[in-house]
């Protein structure tokens, strides 16, 4: 055994591994792509960390020993680890590796909450390429929510709000809603001379749907410059925002006291000035209390920490944490 926690964070983008010593000292990091067990299985999608963990380790100087864990708690905070069976799925097959002597799979909202607070007590809500919330309180069962999208009541994140864009654009261009500067911005984007052409280009695969997410930010910025339809969507999101914060507020039974509200994922952090401004107002109206904080702190800093406080560690080894994830991004993986 070389290190105290094996921190795992693997989302819809990437996926960061660290090693972590009891005292706090990263000692190793490893980086990877997306995380995607609602496509291959969890047995899959966890044996596909497998080189990370190893890259991870090599990056510390070590050679896990086969016969052995290599940690005494892996915390793996996953995307797509929304609903019981599916976490239950996960918990077994990173178990199944034997990395430690325990191991705990939380959804990855519990990691951007972690580290966005000194303690595990808050609200966090994420709206990154999707939109999920949680909320811890101690003594109090966590509160979550399904995250499936739209048959969950789900609204927004990237990978939706750039649908939204081209709905709103496509109706303009044919005549079945209000014009918006969306019918000539989204088709101009990828150098396209209508509506028409983007959504053929869409529907036909010639562009993907990974490109298809470079729209998100086209719907910002025309909403930035004063569209009404644009800018109409992007409120919808902030109170899409806020709703999961009061819902998960409401039912933790704090909603008239002093709580963190935790806000990460790339939409967040990209740091929109009318997402945030409305996210703000219209939280303050129904939460006065709440303390809002915008997470960019790597979410692999609140798994690891999640790890430090399973294995009892004090609190200058948090801290010693995140003072190593304060150096730039470029000298923590590779």
């Amino acid at each position: 055994m070389v290190a105290g926690v094996l921190a795992i964070d693997a989302g819809n983008s990437k996926t960061d591994v660290a090693l972590i010593a009891t005292d706090g000292r990263l000692v190793g990091t490893a980086r990877g792509g997306p995380f995607v067990p609602h496509r291959v299985g969890a047995e899959a999608a966890v044996e596909g960390l497998t080189d990370l963990v190893l890259a991870a380790c090599a990056d510390a100087g070590i050679r896990p020993d086969a016969a052995g864990p290599i940690v005494q708690h892996v915390a793996a905070c996953f995307a797509n680890a929304d609903l019981p069976p599916e976490q239950e799925a996960l918990e077994h097959a990173v178990a199944a590796h034997g990395w430690g002597e325990s191991s705990e799979v939380f959804n990855d909202t519990f990691a951007v909450l972690r580290a966005g607070v000194d303690e595990p007590r808050g609200i966090a809500v994420v709206c990154g390429a999707g939109i999920n919330c949680s909320g811890v309180l101690p003594g109090r069962a966590p509160v979550r929510f399904a995250a499936v999208g739209h048959i969950s009541g789900d609204w927004g994140g990237g990978g939706h709000l750039w649908q939204e864009a081209m709905w709103w654009a496509a109706r303009a261009e044919d005549g079945r809603g209000p014009d918006t500067r969306l019918r000539t911005e989204l088709p101009g984007h990828f150098g396209l001379q209508s509506m028409a052409e983007l959504i053929e280009a869409v529907h036909l695969g010639a562009i993907t749907e990974a490109r298809s997410l470079e729209l998100t930010p086209v719907l910002f910025e025309v909403a930035a410059r004063g569209d009404a339809t644009a800018a109409a969507i992007v409120r919808r999101q902030a109170e899409e925002v806020v709703a999961l914060a009061v819902a998960a507020m409401r039912r933790l039974d704090v909603l008239d006291e002093p709580i963190d509200v935790v806000l990460g994922g790339g939409v967040i952090t990209a740091g929109h000035a009318l997402l945030m401004d409305a996210i703000d107002r219209l939280l303050g109206a129904q939460a006065p209390l709440a303390t809002t904080t915008v997470v960019r702190t790597p979410p692999v800093v609140g798994a690891a920490l999640l790890g430090l406080d399973r294995i009892g560690a004090p609190a200058p080894a948090r801290d010693r944490l995140r003072d190593s994830y304060a150096q730039p991004a470029a000298d923590l993986a590779p």
